[in-house]
């Protein structure tokens, strides 16, 4: 499925060929992330990632663009937890186009000062357009309360103080430290000889030298009962977000999760949808999230329902975790969860950008990518136990947090609190 090498310098490139398509996607990551960051510097690397963007020093931010879109090629990145990712998709016969340019914004990024002062700006809007809209607020409360005093429970985005009081040198000195070959991936698919990308990665990636990577603390994590935040707002909606944690010891503990989540709320024919939508008529939308980071997780339930609604819509949801934990699943569901985990992937796997995207992760995050025939086995061999035994694992109440930007009364609230204590 993929070829990987390691330059001398510490530079791995990984290349996953796919001689059906005509398009290649390319993929620059670099294992910095917001779990990084201390307090004062919170979103230092999402400004670094706005900043690669805005030129080099021979191309300009409309170049770089032009460049790429002019080849009708598609151009991105994005900042994580534990990764920033740059990439292009562009037509095969342009891979070194592409390459070239990615290259250049990671080795001679212009950081202008007027660009800095601009761009500081357009985050801080970037900022108040997350906290403006409830779905984005509700989930920042909701990972304050799970994971508090951890970079995990803080906006990948900062917050408007911080990024205000960055200047030019915090940021050049935070890129230094963390945009090393050892600590960069070029990841590649599509229609692309891997030869030709180990040896222009190489030879682009050549003039720098390997670090030492840097290092972030797992979160303490206390099961005392169950967390609530609750936040009042002037919406329409009340917007909910419950989580919980989720560690695995091994592949099967962190499969089962995934199909746990299916179950619950991970498609339009799951539990939560099937409940909520289909029969109570309380919600357009409820979905769950199985979240993994490299060393714990969390699956997460977010919905949003009318504010007449929002007590008896949480019961609702408490109820079906307490089905699954207490009753189990059955193997019909098992059955189903496991054909579209299955056949999710195998899609997946047949875009070049989703291809990327997911060896870019694996290799970066977890450490290892995992041969495609090797997930489908280990998906197939899960039994129903192996599932029933991550629910009892994970819904519980001393594990439980729970954020709701919502207008209930205090007596609400107190009745919200005794019915997550019930799980």
């Amino acid at each position: 499925m993929y070829k990987k090498t390691k330059e001398k310098n510490g530079l791995t490139t990984v290349v996953s060929p796919m001689k059906q398509m005509s398009s290649v996607s390319l993929g620059v990551w670099i294992g910095v992330g917001g779990r990084y960051e201390s307090e004062h510097n919170s979103g230092i690397s999402h400004v670094i990632e706005h900043m690669l963007f805005k030129g080099t020093r021979t191309r300009t931010a409309k170049d770089l663009k032009q460049a790429v879109e002019g080849v009708g090629g598609a151009f991105n990145g994005f900042t994580s937890d534990e990764v920033t990712c740059y990439m292009v998709k562009v037509p095969s016969k342009y891979m070194e186009l592409g390459m070239d340019i990615l290259a250049d914004m990671i080795l001679e990024p212009r950081f202008d000062k007027k660009d800095f002062l601009r761009e500081k700006s357009v985050i801080c809007e970037e900022i108040k357009m997350y906290r403006d809209h409830p779905g984005d607020r509700v989930m920042e409360l909701l990972e304050a309360i799970m994971w508090p005093g951890s970079p995990l429970g803080r906006p990948l985005t900062g917050n408007i103080s911080t990024v205000r009081n960055f200047r030019m040198a915090d940021v050049l000195d935070f890129k230094e430290a963390h945009y090393h070959p050892g600590n960069i991936a070029v990841v590649a698919s599509g229609k692309v000889s891997p030869e030709r990308i180990f040896s222009y990665a190489g030879e682009k990636f050549s003039g720098l030298k390997r670090k030492r990577k840097g290092r972030f603390s797992s979160p303490a994590v206390t099961s005392r009962g169950p967390r609530t935040r609750f936040s009042s707002a002037d919406t329409n909606q009340t917007h909910i977000a419950l989580g919980f944690y989720a560690f695995d010891r091994n592949i099967k503990e962190r499969f089962a999760y995934k199909l746990m989540n299916v179950i619950l709320g991970g498609n339009m024919s799951s539990r939560l949808f099937e409940e909520l939508r289909e029969k109570y008529g309380l919600c357009y939308d409820i979905s769950s999230m199985y979240k993994r980071h490299s060393d714990v997780g969390e699956v997460i339930i977010h919905s949003g329902v009318d504010n007449r609604n929002a007590v008896k819509s949480l019961v609702a949801i408490l109820d079906e975790l307490r089905n699954m934990k207490d009753i189990g699943i059955t193997e019909d569901e098992l059955v189903r969860a496991k054909e579209y985990t299955k056949g999710q992937f195998m899609l997946a796997m047949e875009g070049t950008s989703s291809r990327m995207l997911w060896l870019g992760d694996r290799f970066m995050v977890h450490r290892e990518i995992p041969d495609v025939p090797y997930v489908l086995k280990k998906l197939d061999e899960l039994t129903l136990e192996d599932v029933n035994r991550a629910c009892s694992r994970v819904f519980n109440a001393r594990a439980a947090s729970l954020a709701m930007i919502s207008n209930i009364t205090s007596s609400q609230k107190i009745k919200v609190r005794k019915e997550l204590e019930k799980l």
